[in-house]
């Protein structure tokens, strides 16, 4: 339970991060426009998602993968 005020943090990062996400979409859609994500957009989305996303896995699992060492 030492690690529970980092869960809490985390899961309310997530939480904005999230957010930010629908009000995107919600801002492009009331503006009628339509949403494209091309390979420009893949190349720039990808190499900023995918590191996050390791590094919050790796912080989810640590405890389960320490208790195995």
């Amino acid at each position: 339970m030492q690690d529970a005020g980092y869960t809490v943090f985390m899961g309310f990062g997530g939480l904005w991060v999230v957010m930010g996400i629908i009000a995107v979409i919600v801002l492009f859609k009331s503006d009628g426009q339509k949403l494209r994500f091309g390979k420009w957009g893949l190349l720039v989305a990808i190499p900023i998602l995918v590191p996050i996303a390791l590094v919050l896995s790796y912080q989810i699992f640590r405890p389960l993968i320490i208790q195995h060492f």
